[in-house]
C-alpha cells in the first residue's frame, strides 16, 4: 500500500481503513449514483492493533433499541446474501452464518421483565427472540448449573458467529478494485473554513495537505483523537477487553449459545473449542496502544464462573488469549454516526462499543447515503446522532455486553 496519495484533493477522505472505515468506503464506490473521488487514510497496513483484528465476530437481534435490532437484520440479510451483494461474482465465498444464538440469563426479577420487555420489542420487528423458563432452559441444554437462574432470552435464528475478517478483507479489496484509494498513511491536522463550518483540507503525517469534500472519522478507539483536530469532544474512547479460547477435557453434546452470565463473563462454542471473554471489573480508559493481558483475570473471575455455570468446564485448559480495545461511547454505549452539527462535511461512524462489526454492513451503507445524497434512504440512523451529544440526551442500549 503506497504512502502517497495520487492527488491533492478528494471527495471523500476517510480517516481510518478497518472495518467500519472500509465498509463506508465500499459502499460508497458500489454505489452507481457516486461519481466522486475516495482516500482512505490507514496507519497500519496490518491492522494488528484495530478493532477489527481483536473482534470475537458474533451477530444478535437482542437489542432494547428497534433501530439496533434493524440493524442488525440488515446485517444478518448481508451475510447470509453476501456474493449477491458482489453483484454475484464467482470469486466471492459465501459466508456462513453460524446460528446458536444467544442466551441472556437472568437472575433476578428486574432483568427478567427487562428481558421479557426487550423480546417484545424484537418480536415486533420479526425477531426470533424467546423467553424461557429455567425448566425450558434446562430442556434444551441440560449442561447449565440454572440454581440462581429464573429465566433468560434466546434466539436461533440470525443470530451467533461469522466469518466477519472474510467480509472485511472483501470490502477493502473490492472498494479498490471500485476506484477507492487506500494509503499507509496517518491524517495529523485538519484546516476549516474562515467560518469553521467545513473541513477544508487534512494534513498527514508525511506533510501533504490533501484538499477534501467530506471527511469521515473511522478511528475506531482514536476516534477521539481525530475529533480534536477539528475542535470537537466526542465521548469515545479505548476500553480494554480480554477473550480467552479454552479446550474442555469433557466437551458438550451441542453447541453453546454465546450465554452472557449475570457475572459479565460471556463464554460461546468457537469450532472444537470455546471462547469466553469480560470487561474487567475496573474498567478505565487506557492507552491507544495498551494491549497488556491480565493473565489474573483468567485464573480469578474468567475460570470460576465458567465451571459453576457449566460444570463440565471444571476441567479445562487455556489455549490462547489477547486483550483488544472497544471504542467506548462513555454517553450511552452507542454508536455516534452522521455529520456534525457545526461542521457539516466531518462525519462521524464511532463509538460502537463492541457493537461495530456487526453493525457494520448497515452503518457503511448509511455513512455511503449521506456522502452521496446527504441523507439516509434506507435506515433511519438519526438516533445516532452528534447533535444528542450536544443536547445531553442519552440514546441507552439497556442490552450492552
Amino acid at each position: 500500500m503506497s504512502e502517497t496519495p495520487k492527488q491533492s484533493s478528494y471527495d471523500v477522505v476517510i480517516v481510518g481503513g478497518a472495518m467500519l472505515g472500509s465498509s463506508v468506503a465500499w459502499f460508497t464506490m458500489m454505489n452507481p449514483d457516486f461519481n466522486g473521488t475516495l482516500l482512505v487514510v490507514e496507519k497500519d497496513p496490518t491492522y494488528e492493533f484495530t478493532s477489527t483484528a481483536h473482534t470475537n465476530s458474533c451477530m444478535r437481534q437482542q437489542f432494547s433499541n428497534p433501530i439496533n435490532v434493524q440493524v442488525s437484520q440488515f446485517a444478518a440479510e448481508f451475510v447470509k446474501n453476501f456474493r449477491s451483494f458482489f453483484n454475484d461474482d464467482p470469486r466471492v465465498p459465501d459466508i456462513p452464518l453460524q446460528s446458536y444464538g444467544y442466551m441472556y440469563l437472568a437472575d433476578n426479577d428486574a432483568f427478567a421483565a427487562t428481558l421479557q420487555e426487550a423480546q417484545k420489542i424484537q418480536a415486533s420487528l420479526g425477531s426470533g427472540t424467546k423467553y424461557m423458563t429455567r425448566d425450558e432452559i434446562a430442556r434444551d441444554y441440560p449442561f447449565y448449573n440454572l440454581d440462581d437462574i429464573i429465566g433468560a432470552n434466546h434466539n436461533l435464528i440470525d443470530e451467533g458467529y461469522f466469518d466477519g475478517g472474510t467480509i472485511f478483507d472483501w470490502w477493502k479489496r473490492s472498494a479498490r478494485e471500485q476506484g477507492a484509494e487506500y494509503i499507509t498513511n496517518e491524517v495529523v491536522a485538519m484546516t476549516k473554513n474562515a467560518n469553521g463550518t467545513k473541513v477544508e483540507s487534512v494534513t498527514l503525517q508525511s506533510g501533504e495537505v490533501i484538499a477534501c469534500g467530506q471527511v469521515v472519522n473511522a478511528s475506531g478507539p482514536r476516534a477521539d483523537r481525530t475529533a480534536a483536530m477539528v475542535g470537537v469532544e466526542i465521548p469515545v474512547e479505548p476500553r480494554k477487553r480480554y477473550t480467552f479460547i479454552f479446550e474442555a477435557e469433557k466437551p458438550l453434546d451441542r453447541d453453546l449459545p454465546l450465554t452472557i452470565d449475570p457475572s459479565g463473563v460471556h463464554m460461546r462454542t468457537d469450532g472444537q473449542y470455546y471462547l469466553a471473554g469480560c470487561p474487567p471489573d475496573d474498567d478505565p480508559r487506557v492507552d491507544y496502544d495498551d494491549f497488556i493481558q491480565d493473565h489474573a483475570l483468567w485464573e480469578n473471575k474468567v475460570w470460576p464462573v465458567l465451571a459453576t455455570r457449566v460444570p463440565q468446564f471444571e476441567a479445562i485448559k487455556l489455549r490462547n488469549s489477547w486483550a483488544g480495545h472497544y471504542s467506548f461511547n462513555t454517553f450511552d454505549q452507542n454508536a455516534i454516526v452522521g455529520p456534525h452539527t457545526q461542521i457539516e462535511n466531518f462525519i462521524f461512524v464511532n463509538g460502537f462499543s463492541g457493537h461495530g462489526f456487526q453493525q457494520s454492513p448497515a452503518m457503511g451503507r448509511g455513512v455511503s447515503e449521506l456522502l452521496t445524497y446527504g441523507a439516509f434512504r434506507t435506515l433511519d440512523l438519526s438516533p445516532f446522532s452528534y447533535a444528542r451529544i450536544e443536547r445531553g440526551e442519552k440514546f441507552p442500549e439497556k442490552a450492552v455486553i
